[in-house]
């Protein structure tokens, strides 16, 4: 049975944003999940993600940063993006209230959207865990530049997915971040994928792609509640 979101606004700052909020019966936990650099809450991968999360009965909230709700192109500086996890945040935890919900709030993001929720919670904001859909660690071509470092004080349950072909994180720099991070970081490979997690050869569109991830995040998710 498909769960049918309902529109919200969230208001940052002086701002406002959009988000899309998503409760199946008895949920066994929320996920609040940001876009990546490139495209919004509307993208087909985020709707079959979280669609695919709500079949497997954990509630999502989807938002915008306030560049891509302005229209702009060149993403949010981290203080802006920050403030804007910490509103969608206090709105899923509201969302929770209102229904009676008690299981726990997660973050997660694509790209850009999971390296701002990492650097709230290392600013204090409070998530039961955090899931990177293709963490961004360098630029492409660029391994010299990581971004890391924010990382390494992080105790929380963290998951890493990560597809083999990523440009944006080297096999071995990943693999050496994620095992310094310590036991709470779990990093999961995508055979074949590129940062949008899509294989070569295999035909899919970008919804079913981001479904396909879905029961492995909400696997991770009941095994640490």
């Amino acid at each position: 049975m498909t769960v049918s979101e309902s529109a919200l606004t969230i208001t940052v700052g002086d701002a406002a944003v959009s988000a899309l909020y998503a409760r199946p019966a008895h949920p066994v936990a929320g996920l609040v999940l940001a876009h990546g650099a490139g495209a919004g809450m509307e993208h087909p991968f985020m709707g079959g993600f979280t669609r695919g999360l709500n079949d497997d009965g954990v509630a999502t909230l989807r938002f915008n940063f306030p560049y891509r709700e302005a229209g702009r192109k060149f993403p949010d500086r981290p203080p802006a993006a920050i403030a804007t996890w910490r509103a969608a945040m206090d709105e899923a935890a509201r969302q929770a209230k209102a229904h009676g919900d008690t299981g726990p709030v997660w973050a997660a993001g694509k790209s850009f959207g999971g390296r701002m929720a990492s650097m709230a919670v290392a600013e204090g904001m409070a998530a039961a865990g955090l899931v990177y859909l293709g963490y961004p660690l360098h630029p492409p071509g660029k391994p010299d530049k990581l971004r890391d470092e924010h990382l390494y004080g992080l105790t929380l349950p963290m998951l890493f997915l990560q597809g083999s072909r990523d440009t944006f994180a080297t096999r071995e720099l990943l693999e050496g971040v994620v095992s310094r991070i310590g036991p709470s970081a779990v990093l999961e490979w995508v055979d074949g994928g590129d940062h949008s997690f899509a294989v070569a050869g295999r035909k899919r569109d970008a919804a079913e792609i981001g479904a396909s991830l879905a029961p492995t995040v909400a696997e991770f998710i009941r095994a640490h509640g």
